[in-house]
């Protein structure tokens, strides 16, 4: 195969790349359009456009303090779960590795209901947020150095779920023990992961973080790529192992902490989003992170389109509509993987 021939097939590997991602933006937004629009009030989509707009009346206050910060939050929280997700398949080689299996999510949540349990959230509007990324840089640097020591995929899985575990039991500890009735509402549906009742507060700290971590997983891709050939090779092309290690675990820190900072515990979207992308996109994680983001960002919003639709008093929480779909195919691709083997 000569040299035009090679480039004519990666120019046309490229276009069709661009032509998905566009394809998965337009989805994303379209889902972040319909939840803004969808809720109670029956206020015409005209009416909340211009109260977005201009903010006047009932419609301003529905649109900028209710329906944005909903819609805005799906999408950022979806980007954040499926990007992380690419990105630990990508460092740990392993297909099963997401921030709620590997026990991140878990970790991030119970940072979060530290906060809300000793009453730190009223100190300081950051506190929240601070401690869930906080605690999701524990796993994910646990994590990092079980990969180092040479533990393989399943080991990793498993010291994952140990994780999740003991996190869960702690947070269900301070559940258990908590005095006061509010904070241990909000402890539950930071368990069971919600949008309801987020606001343009909560949108402002976690744009900024979950938008740093993006960063950060992106500028890995490359180094991530390098890695798939054993870090041996990587390191004789001139990548700094390390780097990359460190900045995914950064990265997924600051992404997942925000997510789950805001949102609570949202899993298996990690998961599901970079193996239904894969067929697509190949295994190069360079090419999977930023697709993965944005469907994450559809899957999300999609989802809480959907449980709104389903159950409109509000009954259905995000995170149950998520574990539906997530536990059965997190099932099927164990088993997959065992007849692969």
């Amino acid at each position: 195969m000569d040299a035009t021939v090679i480039s004519s097939v990666r120019g046309k590997s490229v276009s069709r790349d661009a032509r998905l991602t566009l394809l998965l933006l337009l989805t994303a937004l379209l889902f972040g359009a319909w939840s803004f629009l969808l809720g109670p009030t029956g206020l015409s989509p005209m009416a909340l456009l211009q109260g977005l707009i201009d903010g006047h009346g009932t419609a301003g206050i529905v649109a900028q303090e209710i329906r944005l910060p909903r819609a805005a939050l799906a999408l950022v929280v979806g980007a954040a779960l499926g990007a992380s997700g690419a990105a630990l398949q990508g460092l740990f080689a392993n297909p099963l590795a997401e921030p709620g299996v590997t026990g991140v999510t878990s970790t991030a949540g119970l940072g979060a209901v530290v906060a809300l349990y000793f009453g730190l959230v009223a100190t300081h509007p950051l506190a929240l947020p601070l401690f869930a990324i906080l605690g999701a840089l524990v796993s994910a640097g646990l994590l990092f150095a079980l990969s180092k020591s040479g533990a393989g995929p399943v080991a990793l899985v498993l010291a994952g779920v140990a994780i999740s575990s003991f996190a869960t039991a702690l947070t269900a500890l301070a559940l258990s023990m908590s005095a006061n009735p509010y904070a241990m509402s909000e402890m539950v549906l930071w368990m069971l992961g919600s949008l309801k009742d987020r606001t343009l507060h909560d949108l402002a700290y976690a744009v900024p973080l979950a938008a740093l971590g993006l960063a950060l997983l992106v500028s890995t891709g490359r180094g991530l790529d390098a890695l798939t050939l054993g870090e041996e090779t990587a390191e004789s092309l001139g990548v700094r192992v390390s780097s990359i290690r460190g900045r995914v675990v950064i990265g997924v820190a600051l992404a997942t902490g925000a997510a789950t900072a805001v949102a609570g515990a949202v899993s298996f979207v990690g998961l599901v989003v970079p193996h239904l992308l894969r067929p697509f996109y190949g295994h190069q994680p360079s090419r999977l992170i930023l697709p993965s983001a944005l469907g994450g960002a559809a899957l999300v919003a999609g989802a809480d389109v959907a449980l709104r639709l389903i159950a409109p008093d509000g009954q259905l929480l995000l995170g149950v509509v998520t574990a539906m779909f997530g536990a059965p195919f997190f099932l099927w691709l164990i088993l997959k993987l065992r007849r692969d083997v």
